[in-house]
This record gives C-alpha cells, sequence and structure tokens, in this order.
C-alpha cells in the first residue's frame, strides 16, 4: 500500500512511520489501498496490453493464435519488473520486458505501434474509475448515516447561529438536512466524474495515429469499459486529471465543513453534540477531564492535504508540446493518497455521525441564554403588526435584547413583559406565542419534502 504522507494523531503522540501505515490500514477498507500498489498497477498494464492484442487480431493485424499464447503465458513479477528498471531506468521497458520472459517469442506483438503512454495512461483510467466506485459507495454510507440522524432530529430545536453569535432557532435535523442535500449533490458529481475520467487512448507517439489503427483504439476501449479519448496528444489531457482531484477536494472540504460543526458544537461551554467516547478512551495525558473531539479535528486536517493535492492536479495541466513527464512523478504521489485519504475520511465521517451524541437539554439551556433573545425578530414582528412603526419597534426590541445581555442572569422575555411600549400593543398571549419556538419550525417539512425523507 502506497505510504499516505502524513501524520495521525491519537490525543497527544505523533505516530511512527510504522504506525501510519497500520492505522490506514486498520481504516481503510483495503481494496483502497490495493488499487494503488505495484501489483494492481502493473495488473492494469497487462489488462490494456492484452485488449490491445485481442484488438489487433480482430481486424487481423497479429495471428489470433499469438495473441491466445499471449494470453495463457503473460505475466510479470514485481520485484523483476523492478530489477530491470533498476538497469533500463524505464518503467515501461521493465514490464515488457518482464512480460516477455514468459510469453516468448509471440511477445513481439505486444505493445505494437503503441507508445508508453497509450497504456500508461489507460491504465491509470481503469484505476481512478475503480477507486470512484469504491469512493461512491463509500458517499452512500455517509448519506444514509446522515439521512437516518436529520429524520431522529427533525423537530430537535436548537439555536441557530450566524458569525457564531446566537440567531433564530432551528432543528438539527434540519441542519442535517442541509449536509444530506450536500452530499447528494457529491454523489451526483462523482457519478459525472467517473465518466469523465473513464477515457483511454491507443493512437501512438504524439497521438496521430500514425502506426495504429484507430479502430484498435476503439475496440479496445470497449473491452475495458472505457471511451476513446476526442482528442489525446501524446498523453490524455490532464484536465480530467485534475478535475478528478479538485472533486474529491471539494467533497473532502465538505466532510470539514461538517467535522468543523461538531468540533464547535462540542466545546465544553456549548456541548450540544459530541463524538462517541469509548470505554478505555484517553483525552489527554496530563488532564482526565478530557474528551477531544479528535476524529473531526483529524477529518480536517486531512482536507487541507488534498486541497494542496488539487493545486499540484492543476499545474500538471500545463505539459509542454504534446508530451513531457513533469506529470508523472506528482501523480504518483498525489492520486494514491487523494483516493486513500477521501476514503478513509468518508469512513470516519460515517461512523461520526451514526454514533454521535446529541444533547437536546443542552440545546434547551443554550437557546434560553439571557431569556430567549433568539426571539427578538418574532417580538418586532409583532410590534409592527400591531402598528408601531418598524424604527420604534426595532428601538424598542435592541434596548431589551442588549440590556439582558449585559446584564448577569439577564432576562430578555422579562424585560419584554415589563415594558411599557410592548404592553400597551401586545397582550401576554402575543408575548408568548413571540417566545414559541414552535414557530420556527412551520416551514420545514418543505425542506423534507425537497428531500424526499
Amino acid at each position: 500500500m502506497p505510504l499516505v504522507f502524513f501524520s495521525v494523531e491519537y490525543n497527544s503522540c505523533i505516530c511512527k512511520k510504522s504506525e501510519i501505515i497500520a492505522v490506514i490500514e486498520r481504516y481503510t477498507l483495503p481494496e483502497m489501498g490495493a488499487i494503488w500498489t505495484d501489483e494492481y498497477r502493473l495488473k492494469t498494464w497487462l489488462q490494456v496490453e492484452i485488449a490491445v492484442c485481442e484488438a489487433q487480431a480482430e481486424l487481423g493485424k497479429i495471428p489470433a493464435e499469438a495473441v491466445e499464447e499471449i494470453k495463457a503465458k503473460a505475466n510479470f513479477d514485481v520485484k523483476r519488473v523492478l530489477e530491470i528498471e533498476a538497469e533500463v531506468r524505464h518503467d515501461v521497458i521493465a514490464f515488457l520486458t518482464n512480460v516477455n520472459e514468459y510469453v516468448g517469442d509471440a511477445g513481439r506483438y505486444i505493445h505494437l505501434g503503441m507508445t508508453s503512454s497509450d497504456m500508461l495512461d489507460t491504465a491509470l483510467a481503469l484505476q481512478m474509475v475503480a477507486s470512484l466506485n469504491l469512493i461512491l459507495e463509500c458517499v452512500e454510507e455517509t448519506i444514509q448515516a446522515i439521512r437516518y440522524q436529520a429524520q431522529k432530529h427533525r423537530y430537535t430545536i436548537m439555536v441557530g447561529r450566524s458569525h457564531g453569535i446566537h440567531a433564530e432557532p432551528i432543528t438539527f435535523g434540519f441542519k442535517l438536512a442541509g449536509w444530506l442535500a450536500e452530499m447528494r449533490r457529491h454523489r451526483d458529481r462523482l457519478v459525472k466524474l467517473r465518466q469523465d475520467v473513464a477515457v483511454g487512448q491507443i493512437s501512438g507517439a504524439v497521438g496521430t495515429y500514425a502506426n495504429i489503427d484507430p479502430q484498435i483504439e476503439a475496440i479496445a476501449c470497449s473491452k475495458l469499459g472505457l471511451q476513446p479519448d476526442t482528442a489525446s496528444t501524446q498523453v490524455i489531457s490532464r484536465d480530467r486529471h485534475g478535475e478528478f482531484v479538485q472533486q474529491l477536494a471539494l467533497l473532502a472540504a465538505s466532510l470539514e465543513r461538517f467535522a468543523v460543526e461538531i468540533r464547535n458544537l462540542q466545546r465544553t461551554d456549548v456541548l450540544e453534540v459530541e463524538e462517541y467516547f469509548s470505554k478505555g478512551q484517553k483525552g489527554s495525558s496530563a488532564m482526565p477531564h478530557k474528551r477531544n473531539p479528535i476524529r473531526s479535528e483529524r477529518i480536517t486536517g486531512m482536507a487541507r492535504i488534498i486541497r494542496g493535492n488539487a493545486v499540484a492536479a492543476l499545474e500538471n495541466v500545463a505539459l509542454w508540446h504534446e508530451r513531457d513527464i513533469s506529470h508523472s512523478s506528482v501523480e504518483r504521489v498525489i492520486l494514491p493518497d487523494t483516493c486513500i485519504l477521501t476514503h478513509f475520511m468518508l469512513k470516519e465521517t460515517t461512523n461520526l455521525v451514526q454514533n454521535l451524541l446529541v444533547y437536546p437539554e443542552n440545546m434547551a439551556r443554550n437557546m434560553n441564554v439571557y431569556g430567549g433573545v433568539i426571539f427578538s425578530q418574532k417580538v418586532l414582528l409583532a410590534l409592527v403588526s400591531k402598528g408601531m412603526s418598524r424604527e420604534d419597534a426595532y428601538r424598542v426590541v435592541q434596548g431589551c435584547a442588549h440590556q439582558a445581555w449585559n446584564t448577569e442572569n439577564g432576562n430578555f422575555r422579562k424585560l419584554i413583559e415589563n415594558n411599557n411600549e410592548v404592553t400597551e400593543l401586545l397582550s401576554q398571549e402575543d408575548i408568548n406565542t413571540c417566545f414559541d419556538p414552535n414557530q420556527h419550525l412551520a416551514n420545514l417539512d418543505v425542506i423534507y419534502e425537497r428531500l424526499g425523507i
């Protein structure tokens, strides 16, 4: 499995390299790591070469019996390929040399009329598609976890916040409904992305088909489940790969948004939700009371790495003329790391949401701080509806709200109830209605109907 270039923090301790690998293996499904191993990569190379041989035979370019022999004998040994590469300094030549050691004379038909990038870029498309398949599975799991909690807490009332300051009542389910809609958009983007990156090229040096029939490309790509690239040079243009990393970076940014929200809501002075804290888990080597949001913090940090990879992917787009290989060394790092990290983040997010501890009583406590100042707009609108000018209503309500805010144990509701300008227009029943949080839920069902939940 490729080494992902980040350090995993558990509490205050930074793991060693061997421990990092162990963590990734434990928390990431092995299939994703396997897609980016040398073994899997060389298997896709062989898959492409055989598909081209089959296409050549279908068009009568090479003997059919030679293809059968190639398919029966073709193999490779990763260690042997690396051994040859150390001498020839060319990975594709090393691979073909090793394959021919297995195949023998029929090997002369392998790679006929092709250039290295025909095989490399087509095989890379297979890796990206395989990775997206796993990521889409995880996205669906995350969607279902969020959907469940959004339904469960549809009417769990809490305070909404803007600029980090108390605003008006919402529900926790409403907050999660926004996450659900966002994840569904990511799913749609990734489905389209899978189609956009599922392209191959078998067009020869500089992409002109001078030494290979375009029909071979069409047949081979069809066998591989790919579409021929519309107009490749000697490589598939890196805008596709840039989009691939950018879309995963966008997904990671959303997962980071969810994680940051959980971190904020878990702060001691808020404590409306909390990451699950397992039996025997420790939060700090020095402070036994600590229950830290380590998973959310980990997700936040990993998103930064993927964003950085997106910049590198964009810089890969501008290659010299019909090709150079400045992109190659970059992609060997950013593509495995981005896929593995994204997969890991999705698994972490799903687990985090599924096991999230939600505290409605703390939500109610926070909502009523300073005597319910968050109901100020309802009082304002009620006064306006009774004939007071908006300017006067704003002055009266703001005065009571700021007095409550700036006074120890201040109580906005009591100040409103004792204000003569208010009570001249509003009855006690009117005031009770203004401070009823359920009024703020009247139209939330519209959002749930849009989501189909």
